[in-house]
């Protein structure tokens, strides 16, 4: 066959594939969600997510969906020894889907996390080398413990002791196995961070939704932001995590927390910070208590 043919035919092979391997994917993803929800996993959220049984039933269906593919596509791994098992992937994906149920994929076709490549998973808080910037320009590091960090490479680093104690905290919790009023949860601080990179570094201003003010958005949470830092400068008591007040990036990724795990507290002690973040992750957690 003629070099220039075969080369050209080569070529048409490829770009076909290219263009078909989205559709596929899709496809996919559709077929996966379709699935049976397993009824172990369905007994686990049921068990170690309150959360999970106030959604609204379709709610809870597409939840099921983005389980499904979250565990079908994203690798946990374990580190420092750790064996991840289906528990350890099911627990942290309904976590990290449900503040996306509304935002990522079509609905038939969900498609958590894009970007996502990994996530890595300790048997307990880890140490890492991080750099303090100080007045004066001055730049010192130190080594942290951390429960959780987000990489803009698409990576997700977890601490699954924390994992787990943050889907039975909340408002949530005090309906289920464990009275724990603190709404933390570092799987969706971590993913929330995940949102707020998918344009570039973390800044606390994620890509909004059609139809959101960027400037309401930017003065909203300005203002809850520096409260936020008032309140922790004086000691008092906060609702909101006070590492908030460390920065704009963690303001928005604690306040995502609160949002879900206290959604009633947070709707009457900042309406206005309540409202915007409804509008962006088109969900409604009052509604589910």
């Amino acid at each position: 066959m003629n070099p220039e043919i075969t080369f050209a035919l080569v070529g048409l092979a490829v770009l076909l594939a290219l263009l078909g391997w989205p559709w596929w994917a899709r496809r996919q993803r559709q077929r996966m969600g379709q699935h049976p929800f397993p009824a172990p996993w369905r007994r686990l959220l049921q068990r170690r997510f309150p959360l999970y049984n106030h959604l609204p039933p379709p709610l809870q269906r597409r939840l099921q969906a983005f389980v499904q593919v979250f565990v079908a596509e994203k690798p946990l791994i374990g580190c420092q020894g750790l064996t991840v098992t289906d528990d350890m992937r099911v627990l942290i994906a309904a976590q990290a889907c449900l503040p996306v149920l509304a935002l990522h994929g079509e609905r038939n076709h969900p498609h958590p996390y894009p970007d996502l490549r990994q996530v890595l998973l300790y048997p307990s808080s880890f140490v890492v080398k991080a750099k303090h910037h100080q007045p004066g320009g001055v730049v010192s590091e130190g080594r942290e413990e951390r429960l959780g960090e987000s990489w803009q490479e698409g990576i997700v680093v977890l601490s699954w002791p924390d994992a787990q104690a943050g889907a039975l905290s909340g408002q949530w919790g005090r309906h289920g196995l464990l009275d724990a009023a603190p709404g933390h949860n570092v799987v969706m601080h971590e993913f929330a961070h995940q949102l707020d990179q998918a344009t570039g570094p973390a800044n606390g201003a994620p890509a909004l939704r059609p139809g959101q003010s960027a400037d309401t958005w930017a003065q909203v949470f300005k203002l809850a932001y520096e409260d936020l830092r008032w309140l922790v400068d004086a000691g008092e008591p906060t609702l909101i995590d006070p590492y908030g007040a460390s920065a704009p990036e963690e303001f928005f990724a604690v306040a995502t927390e609160t949002f879900f795990m206290q959604p009633s507290a947070l709707a009457q002690q900042h309406a206005a910070l309540y409202a915007q973040l409804q509008q962006f992750f088109r969900l409604n957690p009052v509604n589910w208590a």
